[in-house]
């Protein structure tokens, strides 16, 4: 690694703590990309096709693969809790829970980008991030996908209101982020939901990882 990326990172690991979370600098070889990763998006997920970082708006995990494999260092992102929610228990959740998240999904999505953009302007132009969960950036609106009538494909991507800013969650690219968390040293574990009902959380200790891919 050379001296210029590793004062990068420790700029970059500076910035994340700033903004509340922790960093940790990871190989490229230990970003985990599995198949079956995409399925649980495609089978499971509300979210699925309604905005433009999850699938299939996002990469295969083939292609997310490949991109990869062109980077030697990534600096993952391990975010705790909920912003605004210390104690949480399932009655305070709607079951149209997605904004009520929408502070925890900003803080990991716009750390994530952040980064990237620093990384970007100090010369590191290969970076690229990858967020979690599905995007809110539209705050008073539905996203451009969840409204579009008929065929689901990539095509309606050029209707999105804040292309600048998406990126693909981890997870929707096909990324194993509990295995990937793992390698970094960060042992990661699923959250119980009241009677195993969709979305309803019984606490609010929940760990939110991004990555950023430096070279």
């Amino acid at each position: 690694m050379s001296e210029s990326l590793e004062q990068e990172l420790r700029k970059l690991t500076g910035m994340t703590i700033e903004r509340g979370a922790e960093a940790r600098v990871i190989s490229s070889r230990d970003v985990v990309v599995s198949d079956w990763v995409r399925f649980k998006c495609r089978y499971g997920c509300k979210g699925y096709g309604k905005h433009m970082s999850c699938p299939p708006y996002t990469p295969t995990p083939e292609e997310t693969r490949r991109m990869v494999r062109e980077y030697e260092t990534g600096l993952l992102l391990k975010f705790e809790g909920i912003p605004g929610h210390r104690d949480l228990s399932p009655d305070q959740i709607p079951k149209d829970f997605h904004p009520f998240f929408r502070d925890l999904i900003l803080w990991v999505n716009g750390t994530v980008h952040f980064l990237e953009k620093t990384a970007f302007y100090d010369d590191f132009y290969k970076a690229f991030g990858f967020g979690a969960y599905p995007c809110i950036y539209c705050e008073h609106e539905h996203c451009v996908a969840e409204e579009h009538p008929g065929v689901v494909d990539e095509s309606i991507r050029r209707m999105c209101r804040h292309m600048d800013l998406v990126r693909p969650s981890m997870e929707a690219a096909g990324i194993d982020v509990f295995a990937t968390a793992r390698n970094a040293g960060w042992e990661l574990h699923t959250v119980p939901c009241r009677d195993m009902e969709y979305g309803m959380v019984e606490h609010g200790n929940i760990t939110s990882i991004g990555l950023v891919l430096l070279e």
